[in-house]
């Protein structure tokens, strides 16, 4: 395990390395002016000796290796330089809003795979019947349906309509502090809608490899020798149908970081998703390639999580391989 972990660490690195590049390289290729997004409204009068000063001051008229490697050589120091539209230390725009995006993002996702085992359990009892059905029409229904949508739905329904969950922010309106039980009430929307924009592809999944395992020899053993219904779907049919399951947690990452950046910006959550969006649109540099970085090692380790996860539910899988 510790082995694998190793070689999967190490070819992160020139993944990383590339992609803080390609970061810098799409940056510099873009029409935009960092240095009058950095200026706001007067950038539209400054003379253009006035923004090639700007320029200078930022390190933005440097050439697109020597800005890639400042920040990087920064980066490996615990600098990852300043952001040009936040005017904070990228370092400390991450830190103010990262733990809230983990916690709606692992939120959503372990609810995703609950609630997906769940239903997919229910229908693969019995294949073409009616919760099959209803089941899966209601997954492929739900997978083609975009995050940001399910959203504005759920604040029409269940903050205008009904009236009995806050519509989006952190903390209630006019509210100085920021206690348990807000945060709780106003993450109940925005997890339940990232989970759900999830939900479909653990509920195909477990239902395919459940389904499967019901028709093999060794479940269909259990059955002869008299073993009860509920036993030989929990203690022989899921486990065998849950690994296919393990590596679609990896896989699902990129899906679940773009989701997590769309609910937020519908339901106001202070998480990162104000931070890239505006880092995007300003091209900020700095900001740019650490939130990239970032998004790019939560990819990496899910797919490591998901195959350590593989490994230690099927003995027959090993780490050496």
């Amino acid at each position: 395990m510790a082995r694998m972990a190793g070689r999967r660490a190490l070819t992160a690195v020139p993944v990383l390395l590339a992609v803080t590049f390609g970061v810098f390289a799409i940056a510099a290729a873009s029409p935009f002016d960092p240095v009058k997004a950095y200026a706001g409204t007067g950038g539209l009068t400054a003379s253009e000796q006035t923004l090639d000063q700007l320029r200078a001051n930022l390190g933005v008229d440097q050439p697109l290796i020597t800005r890639w490697w400042d920040w990087l050589t920064g980066a490996l120091g615990g600098d990852f330089g300043q952001s040009l539209v936040m005017r904070q230390p990228v370092g400390q725009v991450i830190g103010e809003r990262l733990g809230w995006s983990v916690l709606l993002a692992t939120t959503a996702f372990l609810l995703a795979i609950v609630l997906g085992t769940t239903l997919g359990v229910l229908a693969a009892r019995r294949t073409g019947g009616w919760l099959d059905r209803a089941v899966t029409s209601l997954a492929y229904g739900l997978e083609a349906a975009p995050p940001f949508w399910l959203g504005l739905l759920a604040v029409w329904f269940f903050a205008l309509k009904l009236g009995v969950l806050p519509a989006g922010g952190l903390t209630d309106t006019g509210s100085t502090v920021v206690s348990a039980g807000q945060v709780t009430s106003h993450l109940v929307l925005p997890a339940c809608v990232l989970a759900v924009s999830q939900l479909p592809w653990f509920v195909l999944y477990v239902r395919q490899g459940v389904g499967d395992a019901l028709e093999e020899d060794p479940v269909r053993g259990a059955r002869a020798r008299g073993l009860a219904e509920r036993t030989v779907l929990l203690g022989h049919a899921l486990r065998s149908g849950l690994l296919p399951v393990l590596t679609l947690i990896g896989s699902r990452v990129p899906e679940l970081i773009t989701g997590a950046l769309l609910v937020e910006t519908v339901f106001s959550w202070p998480g990162i998703a104000a931070a890239t969006v505006e880092a995007a649109t300003s091209v900020d540099f700095p900001l740019l390639a650490a939130l990239t970085v970032l998004a790019t090692a939560a990819v990496l380790l899910g797919n490591l999580v998901a195959d350590l996860l593989y490994g230690l539910a099927d003995p027959r899988v090993g780490f050496d391989g």
